[in-house]
């Protein structure tokens, strides 16, 4: 029998050129073709289950991480389930590509159109998250764009065998789904250096890969950014739901971006206040400090001190930050100063100071007495996200569908020449 012939893999540059052409024919699926794909693609998520999960077991040993970093890797079958779910959610939404944004018809006869039309090609660098290569993967298909992913290297397996189900739905175009090697560093060097090839690029994950990806990028950039986020507990508010607001968006999954980072207290109620909450976080498991004014009135709490360069920390774990403010106006000044611009909430009565609040955090979600937890493309309505942008062009917060489209015009004529 003849030997066998191993056929290389392909290039970064050789997918890149795939993802361009799938481009072009994404751009031409109906949305009822489009969301068909969708459809197939949950359904065989949840029919490939243990094979995912097998996968993402040999991740996960093998990738030594703990804590946070462990929890977003871990894939469970609930959590498929819960993925599959918004593929079919994401499906159900309404296809913005064709819509019209706006139409006039000049004196000259000319009728103009401005109408929504896919990005292109969407590179996305992220960490080891394997739940954002699926969700990124649908937004994508949904609005006719190809995409290029390039996850951590503690998922690549797991990355594998979601993209691999993926691309075995019949329908789904070559080049429509692109895995990059994430073995070695010189993929994102090629990824972000491919301008034209690539039409925007979008970094997920620590304040390092996105500091480095925005700082080198050669093709333009969507950022999505860390969560130092922050609660504000103003002299008018219900303890017991300020408790509820605090404890859920502290400890209900910790190691996500819109986790509340640091609690910040009226200081007249901070002596009544800050010994009751602290309590119950400790009893939570989670690990308290706080400035000099906190901890003098956390007696007998163990709660350490802090220094300056942690106000802007963003912790992804059981830990929480204490500080006692003059009212709404510090409170405002101190998150503008320490916040990465993610998500923060007042929790009070006064309805002034609260819409002083939301007018005055310049974060991409402000709340009012709710949960940091709700920043998300689910949670909003959108099936799922390509992230949070904390910028503020080409987009803000939870971003999906919409704003994966860009525009153009469409012009008809009847034989009109400019004089």
């Amino acid at each position: 029998m003849p030997a066998t012939l191993a056929i290389p893999a392909l290039s970064t540059h050789d997918k890149l050129l795939r993802a361009r052409a799938a481009a072009s024919r994404l751009a031409l699926l109906s949305t009822d073709e489009k969301n068909r794909l969708l459809l197939a693609i949950a359904d065989a998520l949840e029919k490939n289950a243990e094979k995912i999960l097998a996968a993402n077991e040999n991740d996960v040993k093998t990738s030594g991480l703990e804590g946070a970093m462990r929890d977003r890797l871990l894939l469970t079958s609930a959590r498929i389930k819960d993925t599959a779910q918004g593929v079919r959610e994401v499906a159900s939404l309404p296809d913005p590509i064709g819509q019209t944004l706006a139409k006039w018809t000049k004196s000259n006869g000319l009728h103009i159109r401005k109408v929504r039309v896919p990005l292109g090609v969407i590179g996305i660098i992220y960490e080891s998250r394997p739940n954002v290569t699926v969700d990124t993967a649908v937004l994508a298909l949904k609005t006719g764009n190809a995409i290029v992913l390039r996850g951590g290297k503690e998922a690549a397996l797991s990355n594998q065998q979601l993209v691999e189900i993926m691309n075995a739905v019949p329908g789904v175009p070559e080049g429509a789904i692109e895995l990059l090697d994430s073995g070695t560093r010189q993929s994102v060097q090629e990824l972000i250096k491919a301008r034209g090839l690539v039409d925007v690029i979008i970094p997920r994950g620590g304040a390092g890969l996105i500091q480095f990806v925005t700082e080198n990028s050669a093709v333009p950039v969507i950022e999505t950014g860390a969560g130092n986020c922050h609660i504000y507990v103003d002299d008018s508010a219900d303890f017991d739901m300020a408790d509820g607001i605090v404890i859920n968006a502290k400890t209900q999954r910790p190691s996500v971006c819109n986790a509340a980072e640091k609690l910040l207290v009226n200081e007249r109620i901070a002596a009544v206040y800050i010994p009751r909450i602290a309590k119950k976080l400790i009893e939570a498991g989670v690990e308290v400090r706080g400035d000099g004014k906190a901890r003098s009135l956390a007696v007998n709490l163990p709660v350490g001190p802090m220094t300056e360069q942690e106000w802007y920390e963003e912790y992804l774990r059981l830990c929480m930050a204490i500080a006692v403010v003059a009212d709404v106006d510090e409170a405002i000044a101190h998150i503008n100063r320490y916040s990465t611009k993610h998500s923060d909430s007042i929790v009070t009565g006064n309805e002034p100071n609260a819409r002083k609040f939301l007018r005055g955090v310049d974060s991409a979600a402000v709340y009012w007495n709710a949960s940091t937890r709700f920043t998300d493309g689910a949670e909003f309505g959108f099936g799922a996200e390509m992230g949070i942008s904390t910028q503020k062009l080409h987009c803000r917060g939870p971003f999906a569908l919409a704003e994966l489209t860009s525009s153009k015009y469409e012009i008809v004529g009847s034989g009109q020449v400019r004089l």
